[in-house]
């Protein structure tokens, strides 16, 4: 049985703060201080992957779900594909993920990358959610296309009664498909 929200076919997830976050910092300060500190060479030894990320991108996987990474990076654009694969290589995630995409660094690209990849794979916008954790480059981007979206709640995050948002990533499951997932 379906909640009140529609299941989804594609659901395009961040990465830093929404898969993975700093073992440091986690969910205190936003992620990308990682890339401004010129000390860290190698991220992955500072980096951890969320609790219950890889459960529940398993379940979305066997459910038939569209799973897609969307990560604006610093970084030129292919040195920006290797990091983020890179980083989904070290947390043994690529087999959850349809496709991996390192967006460009404005707050519009996830919004362009999504309308490109949904018109590629012939999938309505309705049957789309983008997953993260900041307003400007993951939140806004989708609701402005009109793809649905949620923030997962962290320190840094501003509190706003009207954005959806979710404590933890399996959320997910109990908002948008059965609860017997």
């Amino acid at each position: 049985m379906k909640n009140k929200f529609t299941s989804k076919s594609i659901i395009f997830f961040d990465a830093d703060g929404t898969l993975w976050y700093p073992t440091k910092t986690k969910h205190t300060v936003l992620p990308h201080w990682l890339y401004l500190d010129k000390s860290i060479k190698d991220h992955h030894p500072h980096l951890m992957l969320i609790p219950g990320v890889e459960n529940t991108l398993k379940k979305l996987k066997k459910m038939g779900v569209i799973t897609v990474i969307l990560s604006t990076h610093p970084h030129e654009k292919n040195e920006a594909y290797k990091r983020i694969n890179n980083k989904v290589k070290h947390f043994n995630l690529e087999e959850l993920f349809t496709e991996v995409h390192a967006t460009r660094e404005y707050h519009e690209s996830k919004g362009e990358y999504i309308i490109e990849i949904l018109k590629r794979l012939k999938i309505p916008k309705t049957k789309a959610l983008m997953v993260g954790d900041n307003y400007l480059y993951d939140y806004k981007p989708a609701r402005a296309i009109g793809v649905d979206a949620l923030l997962v709640e962290t320190d840094y995050m501003r509190r706003d009664k009207r954005l959806k948002t979710i404590k933890k990533l399996s959320d997910v499951l109990r908002l948008y498909f059965s609860e017997g997932c």
